[in-house]
C-alpha cells in the first residue's frame, strides 16, 4: 500500500569543478547536476518504486526548467515545485583545492522565497509521511518560518515526521550555536531523525554515541538512525539500539549516499499501515536495506543519476 511522501526544501544546481585540485578561482570548466538533499531523497523514494512529492522553490528559468525535468525524469511528482519569476534558481559552485580542501561558492536563489502562500496545506495534511531534510530551509525568512509552520501543520495532523538536520560548514560557519538551537527544537517530534556521526556530537557535544544518542531521545526523538559510512548505521530505538552493518563498495563519489538512504527508508516506511508503531526488529529489516541503497550510490558519480532500482538492489 504505497502511500505519497512529501519532500519539503531546496532543489538547486550543483556545478561541480570539472578540474581536478584546481580552486574555484582557477576552475576553467563546471558539470552541471541537479541537487538539493529533499530533492535527492524524493528521487530515491521514486526509483525504489514509492510515490513521491517535492515541495519547494526554483527560479523561473533554464535552471530550474532543468531540475523539474530531471524530476519528473525519474518519476518524483512536481506539481508542488513552484517557480519564481522574481529570483534566480539557487547555484553553488563545489571545487577540490590542491590541500585537499572544498572550495565553496553559494549563490542564493529562489529556494529562499517559498512562503506559505505557496503551500496547500490540505495536501500537506493529507500525507502520511512528510520528509524534512533541507540543508538551506532554516538558514533566512521566509523560508525558515514557512519550513516551521508546515511542520507545526505535520505534527497537529498526525503526520508521519522524518528530519535530517543536514548540517553544512559552509552555510553555517561561525552560526554553529544558531544552528544547534533551531535544530533542538525541532527534535521533540520527530517520529524518525537521521543524523550523521558529526552531526550527532556537534548537537550534543558529547562524543559517545550511545550517550548523544540518548540526549536526542530525551529530547524527544522517536527512532533515531546515526550513519556511520562504511560501517553502517547506528540504530536506537524505544530502548533498544543496535549497529547495522553496510554491504562493502570500493567508493567513488559519497554525494546523495545519506539522501539515498532516507529515502529508501521511507519508501519502506510507506507501505505499512501504521509506520509509527513497528518494532525495533522491523526498524533493523529497513535500515539494513537502506545501507544497502546508501552503499551503492557510492560506486558512481552524482547523487540522482547513482541511485540504484529496486531491482539492482535486490540483486545484491
Amino acid at each position: 500500500m504505497n502511500q505519497s511522501i512529501l519532500c519539503v526544501g531546496e532543489c538547486l544546481i550543483d556545478f561541480f569543478s570539472h578540474e581536478a585540485n584546481v580552486s574555484l578561482k582557477k576552475s576553467q570548466t563546471f558539470i552541471k547536476k541537479a541537487g538539493g538533499a529533499p530533492a535527492n531523497v524524493c528521487a530515491a523514494i521514486s526509483k525504489l518504486g514509492g510515490e513521491a512529492i517535492f515541495l519547494g522553490k526554483v527560479g523561473a528559468d533554464p535552471f530550474g526548467d532543468f531540475l523539474e525535468e530531471t524530476l519528473q525524469s525519474v518519476g518524483v511528482h512536481t506539481n508542488l515545485l513552484v517557480k519564481d519569476s522574481s529570483s534566480p534558481t539557487t547555484l553553488a559552485f563545489v571545487s577540490l583545492g590542491e590541500d585537499g580542501q572544498r572550495d565553496f561558492v553559494f549563490n542564493r536563489g529562489a529556494d529562499a522565497n517559498l512562503t506559505l502562500d505557496d503551500v496547500p496545506l490540505e495536501i500537506v495534511g493529507a500525507m502520511k509521511i512528510i520528509h524534512f531534510g533541507s540543508a538551506t530551509a532554516l538558514l533566512t525568512p521566509p523560508f525558515n518560518q514557512t519550513y516551521k509552520e508546515i511542520f507545526t501543520y505535520a505534527k497537529n495532523n498526525r503526520c508521519f515526521i522524518s528530519f535530517d538536520p543536514n548540517f553544512r560548514t559552509d552555510l553555517w560557519q561561525g552560526r554553529e550555536e544558531e544552528f544547534i538551537k533551531i535544530i533542538l527544537n525541532y527534535l521533540p517530534h520527530c517520529d524518525f531523525l537521521k543524523v550523521s556521526d558529526e552531526e550527532l556530537f556537534l548537537l550534543t557535544k558529547e562524543d559517545n554515541i550511545q550517550k548523544a544518542v540518548s540526549i536526542l531521545h530525551r529530547l524527544g526523538a522517536n527512532c533515531i538512525a546515526v550513519t556511520l559510512g562504511k560501517d553502517g548505521t547506528f540504530l536506537s530505538y524505544s530502548g533498544e539500539s543496535s549497529t547495522i552493518s553496510s554491504i562493502p563498495i570500493k567508493a567513488i563519489d559519497t554525494t546523495g549516499a545519506g539522501d539515498a538512504f532516507v529515502g529508501a527508508t521511507l519508501h519502506q516506511l510507506s507501505k505499512l499501515e501504521h509506520p509509527k508503531s513497528i518494532s525495533f526488529t522491523d526498524w533493523k529489516t529497513i535500515i539494513h536495506f537502506s545501507n544497502k541503497v546508501g552503499a551503492m550510490v557510492c560506486e558512481k558519480m552524482g547523487a540522482i543519476e547513482a541511485i540504484p532500482s529496486l531491482e539492482e538492489v535486490l540483486s545484491r
